[in-house]
Formats: C-alpha cells, structure tokens, sequence
C-alpha cells in the first residue's frame, strides 16, 4: 500500500469510528446535531467544549452519555459560589502510615478524571475558576511543589446558564478563549420534543455501547494535525480572522461599527483544527474552504467582544461573524 492510499485508508477509518459515536450518542440524545458534531470535534483535536442554554436541555446527559459510549472515566463538578480550588484539585491530607507514623498525602479531586462536566461555571467565584481553567489549559495541576498530570485524553465540557445572572461570575474573556468552541444548545422542534416525551416518560432506558477507548482517541487526535492545509486555504483563514480586528485591514463595515476587540491567533488555530476533522469526516486528507466557513462560528463566537453600541442594538456575535463570512472572498 502506497503513502497515499495509507492516508486515505486512515481518512476513511477515523470517518466511519466517529460515526459509530455519534451514532450512539443519538440513540439517548435527540436533536442537536450542531452540537453532537462541536463536542465530538473539540474532543477529537485535544479542546474542551462551552455549552451555554437554558437548564433541562440535556447538557448533563449529554455528556455522561458521552463518557459512557467511549468507556472513559466521568466526574462532574457543580460549580457554587462556595467552591473553593481544593474542592476541584485535591488536597493534601494527613495520614496514618502501618508504622503508626503521620505523612501528608496527596487526596486526587474531581478534576483527576477523563471527561469532566464543570456545570454553571460561571457560578463560581474567580479564584475557583482560575483554578479549573489553568488546570484544562496545562494539563497537570500542581500542589505543594509536585505536579499531577492528567490521564489523557482530558476533555472538559462546561456550561453556563444565560438566565438568572445575578450572583454569577462571568468568564473573563481571557479565559473564555482557552476554551475550543463556544455552542449554543437552542429548543427542541416539534417532532424533537415529541420524540423526548416517548423516550422519556415509558419507563424505557436506553445504554449506549461502549465503541471507543482513550488510547483509540489519542490516535485519531495525532492523525488530525497531519491533515493538509493548503497555503490559500491558510490565507483564507488568515483573513477572516484579521477581519475580526476593528479598523484592521480586512476588518468589515459589520466589524468596526459592533466590536471592541477582535479574534486572538487561538481563534485561528481552533479555527484551522476544526476544518481539519470536517476535512477526515470529508474522506479527504486536505482542508477545504467549506470545512474553514462551517466551524468559524463556533470557534469565534467568544473570542470577539462586542461594544456599547452593539448591546445597546441586540446585536449578538454570530451576526457580524456572519457577515465576516459573507465580506471576505476565498481568492484575495
């Protein structure tokens, strides 16, 4: 078999693995397909996932069901405002040794886990949230001068409710950038809710199957950033991501009247690894321009900050990000 076949051969395998989760995932979740296809892709390039909706959307089942059809371990962590960093992380403890003698020991928290549900995080207080935060992004926490390293893969899905805001502590936006996607979970449609109804109040439970590992993970995650981005494809990338920067040269009409600050280069780079898994999903070994406008949304969403005048319209961040989409060419 030649370089080339191989490739395809793995383009073609990492395609039919990932439908056999999402499969599985849609035998407990109904609807929400946007956001089955987001979790799945901040899962499978290393990210960690924000999903903001309204409570009883099935954000927590949606995880554990997740946990569960890829047999890794699952903790979740309901955030209040009187969680404290050792409630997460784990602290050291006084133990009693057989000699009958006394050593401090190292107690894991519920972060030391493999998918991790940080449910209402922006109920917490900064300092527990800094924590959390600082633990998905290096990866290891550090106590008392050892460092705990996490068990890959290490994915953590938070979520955050737009209601009830008072006694709540919004994310910074410099830490609201460490996450990979920002996903809103909508409303159920009519057949959706009904198909909920059926599923839930018959007394029936549904157990997904167990179709993948965490070794099996790391794998795909490896295969992902070998994927091919063409240098005008990169460019168009470039672009769109500059056009998010008030009064910047490729800003738009849209971006200077309704934006304080602009994309970070991490808005690229998530931007750059989404289009690549959209690309395997493709059965194709390169990013196409269609896999870069499918995941620009989800990937900017938190990383622009609106001005006074745009909240003072209503104006949400998926519109200027929309028109972005529509002022900048492929071809510059």
């Amino acid at each position: 078999m030649s370089i080339g076949e191989s490739i395809e051969e793995q383009a073609k395998e990492f395609a039919t693995r990932y439908k056999a989760v999402y499969t599985q995932l849609g035998r407990v979740i109904v609807g929400h397909t946007d956001i089955l296809h987001g979790i799945l892709t901040c899962l499978f390039v290393g990210g960690h996932c924000l999903l903001e909706g309204v409570p009883g959307l099935g954000k927590t089942l949606l995880v554990r069901t997740l946990a569960e059809t890829l047999d890794l371990n699952f903790s979740r962590i309901q955030f209040t405002p009187d969680l404290m960093p050792a409630d997460i992380l784990g602290t050291n403890m006084v133990v009693e040794t057989p000699e009958g003698g006394r050593i401090f020991e190292f107690q894991k928290g519920p972060i030391f886990t493999q998918i991790c549900l940080a449910d209402e995080i922006n109920r917490a207080t900064p300092k527990t949230q800094s924590a959390m935060l600082e633990t998905m992004q290096e990866q290891k926490v550090s106590i008392a001068g050892k460092v705990f390293p996490m068990a890959p893969p290490f994915f953590v899905m938070a979520t955050q409710n737009p209601l009830e805001q008072e006694g709540t502590y919004p994310l910074p936006e410099a830490q609201l950038d460490r996450f990979f996607f920002k996903l809103v979970v909508g409303y159920s449609n009519r057949e959706e809710l009904a198909e909920i109804i059926d599923r839930t109040t018959r007394g029936v439970t549904i157990e997904p199957d167990k179709v993948m590992d965490g070794i099996e993970i790391v794998k795909w995650q490896q295969l992902i950033r070998q994927v091919i981005v063409a240098p005008h494809v990169q460019d168009y990338i470039v672009r769109l991501t500059l056009a998010t920067h008030p009064e910047g040269p490729f800003a738009t009409e849209s971006t200077n009247k309704y934006l304080r600050w602009g994309s970070s280069p991490r808005g690229a780079q998530t931007v750059t690894l989404a289009a690549k898994v959209r690309a395997l999903l493709g059965g194709r070994y390169n990013v196409s321009f269609e896999d870069v406008r499918r995941v620009f949304l989800p990937a900017m969403r938190h990383r622009v900050i609106l001005n006074f005048e745009a909240e003072a319209e209503s104006i949400d961040p998926d519109r200027v990000l929309v028109d972005i989409l529509k002022k900048v060419s492929e071809k510059e």
